[in-house]
């Protein structure tokens, strides 16, 4: 097994990770997850200068491999945000584009959970014309149904605990290319380790 360690954004990243069916799916591509996932509280405290302590916690844990999880939000493209954050202690950084809701959105299975319907599809998650996470509400109620509610971490609770949320799922969605990067990134890393080996 292969550990990694996870620094993200914010605490609805950290929810997304430390699930079960996440775990499930590290397990099954031969990787495990070093616990605690660190919550950065903010994409302005994963500069290279306040990531040092939060490296030393994971690494003093174990892990192989050190990742991290943002959102783009207000960023030009991937690259910009690699560069502000890229430096000598991780080695994968990963960019939910726009924001991690769009994960939400990608996943039809959950998001008909939710619904309680059996139609739902996002054409494309990550393209929405606001945030992610204003085309939830704007869904929930195009269907009837309760909203998000004001917090998005629990919300982010919900879709893993009650309505069966997976990454993988959101990452077999043909437009939702950051999900199937995240998902890829880690199955080349089990390759390249044993590769290695």
């Amino acid at each position: 097994m292969v550990n990694l360690g996870f620094i993200v954004e914010g605490h609805t990243e950290k929810i997304l990770i430390e699930s079960s069916r996440f775990g499930e799916w590290l397990n099954q591509q031969g990787l495990m997850l070093v616990k605690p996932v660190i919550d950065a509280k903010g994409g302005g405290n994963l500069l290279p200068k306040y990531l040092a302590p939060m490296v030393a916690r994971l690494n003093s844990a174990n892990a192989d491999y050190i990742i991290i999880l943002t959102d783009l939000e207000d960023e030009v493209n991937i690259a910009t945000v690699k560069q502000r954050i890229s430096n000598e202690y991780t080695q994968l950084i990963f960019v939910a584009v726009k924001a991690i809701e769009a994960w939400f959105l990608a996943d039809s299975k959950a998001m008909n959970k939710w619904l309680r319907i059996d139609e739902f599809y996002e054409e494309k998650p990550e393209e929405t014309v606001g945030l992610p996470w204003d085309k939830l509400n704007e869904v929930a109620k195009l269907f009837n149904q309760r909203g998000t509610g004001k917090s998005k971490p629990a919300f982010a609770k919900q879709m893993v605990k009650h309505y069966d949320f997976e990454v993988i799922n959101a990452a077999e969605h043909i437009n939702c290319p950051s999900a199937k990067a995240f998902c890829d990134g880690l199955m080349a890393l089990v390759k390249e380790v044993n590769h290695a080996n």
